[in-house]
């Protein structure tokens, strides 16, 4: 296999804002792997490409960083494990997220194994430590109960809440077909067999249709479609559940609050940062004639808003 290693400065915001984005190279096959690192002289986006890197390649990495792309061929190799061999293990709380074959983490650690992939997440990104900070926090509190990872890309939050909670009922979900294919992977790799995945965007009706709410929902995706979704997570989250959000960043946290409050909901805890993880608490539904219906046709009118802005911030 021919692959290119496309290399462009950036700075430390950039590279977070481009790995943070869900789909930045849409409808190019095979999709290319976008990789942020902090060389010897700063940040840098990697991209890896089989061939040379084409103009529309090209044109969408110098939206997220505009200096000068520099592009090598690299020797044949399975350039997807290639172009994240280098990350580290994660630690947050009690899990260990281990992205190569190492030995796992300390005694009383939860050890995931999460390897590279096509899939969005491998723990590296402050928001998915931040979720698996406030999710060891919850389960410390008490069981889990009913759990939904509302765009699961590799499965990691999925995986730590079944792992963390054994009793646990986790549901993910993902908007692409090939994040939920390396999810269940994963699944098996971490003998996670319990997990429910299913491609869906936002919120599917299926997930709804037997009227049952979460007591727990993890959505780490971005800022417009939080906002797009507020109501439809509103319904989905029983009264007193808990709803993690991440995705966003810290000049956008009081617009998605403000839109959570109007939904019935309050802060608990608020993860500080550039990226900012906030854990909330329902009151109650704002309008208790809705019910699993109203979820539903909530999440049809914000489908369309959120596919338009997923992946940008």
């Amino acid at each position: 296999m021919s692959c290119h290693l496309t290399r462009v400065r950036c700075t430390r915001a950039d590279a977070d804002a481009a790995i943070a984005r869900e789909d930045v190279f849409p409808g190019i096959e095979p999709p290319p792997v976008l990789v942020a690192t902090e060389t010897a002289d700063g940040w840098e986006l990697q991209l890896y490409t089989e061939g040379p890197p084409a103009p529309a390649v090209r044109d969408r990495l110098a939206a997220l960083a505009a200096g000068p792309q520099r592009t090598e061929q690299l020797a044949e190799a399975d350039w997807v494990t290639l172009s994240q061999a280098g990350l580290a293990p994660v630690d947050a709380g009690r899990f260990r997220i281990e992205p190569g074959t190492g030995p796992g983490g300390r005694p009383g650690q939860m050890t995931l194994r999460i390897g590279a992939s096509l899939a969005f997440g491998t723990g590296q990104h402050a928001t998915t430590r931040g979720c698996l900070l406030l999710l060891d926090r919850l389960r410390r509190r008490g069981r889990l109960g009913r759990v939904l990872d509302l765009g699961t890309g590799s499965g990691i939050l999925a995986l730590a809440a079944t792992r963390i909670d054994r009793r646990s009922r986790v549901f993910a979900s993902d908007i692409d077909p090939v994040a939920i294919g390396v999810a269940r992977a994963n699944a098996r790799r971490n003998q996670a067999l319990g997990v429910r995945f299913a491609v869906a965007a936002g919120l599917d009706a299926g997930l709804l249709r037997a009227g049952a709410r979460f007591d727990l929902v993890l959505a780490n995706i971005l800022a417009p479609p939080l906002l797009a979704l507020a109501a439809a997570l509103a319904q989905a989250v029983r009264p007193g559940g808990r709803l993690v959000l991440a995705g966003l960043l810290e000049p956008q946290r009081a617009g998605v609050e403000a839109a959570y409050r109007a939904q019935g909901f309050r802060r608990v805890a608020r993860l500080k940062g550039e990226w900012p993880v906030l854990l909330l608490a329902r009151r109650g539904s704002p309008d208790r004639r809705g019910g699993p219906a109203a979820a539903v046709r909530a999440s049809r009118r914000g489908r369309a808003a959120a596919l338009r802005s997923a992946g940008s911030i």
